[in-house]
């Protein structure tokens, strides 16, 4: 293996179905993605199909709905990684290397306890839940979203523009802290450069619904942990790689074969990876 290779562990399940996207994402940014179910890392397979997670660079949890979403979105995912991975999940992310989870795979990641992970990196229990939206109905819109992090996110460190678009697609995207400790939570993410993006609408304001799909306090859509290298977010970056996958490249007056918003997030990481290494 060439030493400049970044190999990227796409971790499915049954359920998970954005991953070929989402492997196709870092394929184009120059990373070497591979499509691993869980069972390869948990070594529940024949020899030669077993994976170690130590042996990848960046770990990828896509969008989908693993295990039928049954008991809540993301919870028998986690529930298993938990189980059988926790150590190696530990050792990963102390290691500095990124993570990155969009749409199930934030779901998978705040169930874990990895974020939004104050004071841990991986908490006994969840502190925060991503909620039935308040709409009552699966929301598959174009959503807008405003960087607000400072720099710390491993994964937005490329991007360039404010406001940008990605679509969302999901019935459980509302995030939520404990009532008596929503406002504490809230303003020790503000503080520790934790919040990525929010919703806003087409002119960069924040908005509530349809703006906001899901009713998600203080409409944040994405976070990060406070080392910046595990990245969480409702909407699909993988699905506007390419400007012809937005939905007004006809009438944008774009290059459709130009990068699409969501690019951007894949690119990050991997710069990210190679600048951390000797």
């Amino acid at each position: 293996m060439s030493e400049r290779e970044i190999k990227v562990c796409v971790l499915r399940i049954e359920g998970t179905n954005c991953e070929e996207e989402t492997a196709s994402a870092f394929k184009h940014v120059g990373a070497v993605p591979e499509k691993v179910h869980l069972k390869q890392l948990l070594h529940q397979c024949p020899k030669e199909q077993r994976r170690d997670l130590a042996s990848y660079d960046i770990l990828a949890l896509p969008g989908g709905f693993s295990a039928g979403d049954y008991v809540r979105a993301g919870a028998i995912f986690a529930a298993r990684i938990k189980a059988g991975l926790k150590e190696e999940m530990t050792d990963f992310v102390s290691s500095g290397r990124p993570v990155i989870g969009i749409c199930n795979g934030f779901q998978i990641l705040v169930e874990l306890g990895m974020l939004p992970a104050l004071g841990t990196i991986m908490s006994p229990e969840p502190q925060a839940a991503l909620y039935t939206n308040a709409s009552g109905r699966f929301e598959c819109i174009p959503t807008f979203l405003k960087h607000e992090n400072k720099g710390r996110c491993a994964f937005t460190q490329a991007l360039t523009k404010k406001v940008v678009m990605f679509p969302s697609a999901h019935a459980e995207g509302k995030l939520m802290f404990p009532s008596e400790a929503k406002a504490k939570l809230l303003q020790e993410l503000e503080r520790s450069d934790q919040i990525v993006f929010r919703y806003v609408d087409p002119e960069g304001n924040y908005a509530g619904y349809p703006w906001t799909p899901n009713g998600s306090i203080s409409s944040v859509a994405g976070i990060c942990n406070a080392e910046g290298n595990v990245f969480g977010l409702m909407p699909h970056p993988e699905r506007v790689f390419n400007r012809y996958t937005h939905p007004d490249w006809t009438r944008s007056g774009l290059d459709p074969a130009g990068e699409g918003d969501g690019r951007a997030v894949f690119l990050s990481a991997v710069e990210y990876v190679k600048k951390r290494r000797p």
